[in-house]
């Protein structure tokens, strides 16, 4: 009955399962009985689901395994020992696991910095994490990006602000900044000053982009960030040279999105603007916004883009700088603000009134390809 059971890999019934386990003492008496009901607690189930396929036997013909061979008395409980070890062994190491994965998670977050403050733009923060969400922190660290430009043109020269973005020495800026110079000169953070030239520039977009002669080595360029990723009410930085002082901070919020923005495209409303301020200062670039025209006549050479409103302090000389999320990402670059001024005979401006508009960064890495091939008024 033994062998005819190796063969098949069945189980028997009634006296034929008795059968299978002949040679030990308990099981033997029990078949010299012959007891019709079999314990339902005995054979105890298997610790796991048999796998599919063929008996032991069919293996060579070998002896039953241990699980049918070892001593009734120790059936049942060797093999409950065996699989309380695994499972226990398992679940403690998924514990474990997920303990030092979420540590070793933040820990990689705090060391690389890679976490979002509330309401900012994007993943990436390039303030230090013991200043991060202050203004602060991110004058700190965007500072030794922003530059000031000096334009000189026949009539007259003009200062605005610009923002590195490669080592090799390119500057992001506004073209109305740079239009119709003869002759630009950079002054970096630390004051040294250089030559630039013009690489491309778009006056639809009101971009440019200009590149140091001879660029030191060590230049930090900016980090751009994400415009898309916006929200009415984000805290910005603003960093540029209004009035010609270098480096000057101010902050506020986002104000609003989408802003229809138009611009002169034509580079002689910026010089009549550079006469009319006695031929040298803060460049004040023609605009129009919701009907009305701001720092003078745009004239019939206009274009329109949607714009980023914010209430940072924005004041002649900020165009071309950035507009800095909480995390130190540029989202935008500052390109026009409204100054009222203080007599309707003077084009002087009366100070900010919190209407400022920054160009979406987004616009700008689209339009980068293009400037540095010349760009579109080339």
């Amino acid at each position: 009955m033994t062998e005819s059971f190796r063969r098949s890999g069945e189980y028997p019934q009634g006296d034929q399962q008795q059968s299978a386990y002949s040679g030990q003492p308990y099981e033997q008496s029990h078949h010299q009985q012959n007891t019709s009901s079999v314990n339902p607690e005995w054979p105890p189930p298997p610790a796991y689901q048999p796998a599919a396929g063929p008996a032991p036997a069919s293996h060579g013909g070998g002896a039953p395994t241990a699980l049918l061979t070892e001593p009734v008395s120790s059936a049942p409980a060797a093999p409950r020992r065996r699989a309380k070890g695994p499972l226990a062994l398992l679940a403690a190491v998924a514990i474990a696991a997920a303990a030092v994965g979420g540590g070793t998670a933040y820990a990689f977050q705090e060391l690389t910095g890679n976490d979002t403050a509330a309401g900012s733009s994007t993943s990436t923060s390039v303030v230090p994490t013991s200043k991060k969400g202050t203004v602060a922190g991110v004058a700190e660290a965007v500072s030794p990006s922003i530059v000031e430009i000096s334009a000189t043109s026949n009539a007259g020269s003009s200062t605005g602000s610009g923002v590195v973005i490669t080592t090799g020495g390119e500057i992001i800026t506004n073209n109305h900044v740079i239009s119709g110079a003869s002759q630009i000169k950079v002054q970096l953070s630390n004051g040294k000053s250089y030559t630039a030239s013009v690489v491309g520039t778009d006056s639809k977009k009101d971009l440019a982009l200009i590149k140091l002669e001879d660029a030191p080595s060590g230049l930090a360029p900016a980090t751009l960030g994400d415009s898309d990723a916006v929200k009415v009410g984000d805290e910005v930085v603003a960093i540029g040279s209004p009035e010609g002082l270098t480096g000057t901070v101010t902050s506020g919020i986002v104000s609003a999105l989408d802003r229809d923005v138009t611009v002169s495209t034509d580079e002689s409303q910026g010089q009549q603007q550079q006469q009319q301020g006695g031929g040298s200062g803060s460049q004040q670039w023609p605009f129009e916004f919701g009907g009305q025209e701001f720092n003078g006549d745009t004239g019939s050479s206009t274009t329109t883009y949607k714009a980023l409103q914010t209430d940072a302090s924005l004041n002649p000389g900020n165009s071309g700088g950035a507009l800095i999320d909480m995390n130190g990402n540029i989202i935008g670059i500052n390109s026009a603000m409204y100054s009222a001024a203080t007599d309707s005979s003077s084009s002087s401006s009366a100070g900010s009134v919190g209407l400022g508009f920054a160009i979406p960064v987004n616009t700008v890495k689209a339009d980068l390809a293009s400037l540095r091939a010349g760009g579109s008024d080339s």
